[in-house]
């Protein structure tokens, strides 16, 4: 039981990469909760403005997914 958190602060960061590499998958497959047309935006109905917008998220979901990925690497060379 006893030993260092350095330990478990790996587990948590992969799972925290795991969540934001699965958040815009799940959001856009579970389609029951988009298939409907208002709130409009601009006119657009909310179907095609959700997806555009998972977009966005999604690459910014990426782009922390990648950059947490590159800071556990280094912490994990430096402690070699």
């Amino acid at each position: 039981m006893g030993g260092s958190g350095k330990g478990r602060k790996p587990w948590a960061a992969r799972g925290v990469i795991g969540l934001l590499l699965l958040a815009p998958v799940v959001a856009l497959l579970w389609v029951p909760s988009y298939t409907r047309v208002r709130p409009r935006l601009f006119g657009f109905p909310f179907f095609y403005w959700y997806q555009l917008a998972w977009v966005i998220v999604g690459a910014a979901c990426l782009a922390g997914a990648y950059v947490l990925t590159i800071r556990l690497e280094r912490q994990q060379r430096g402690a070699r």
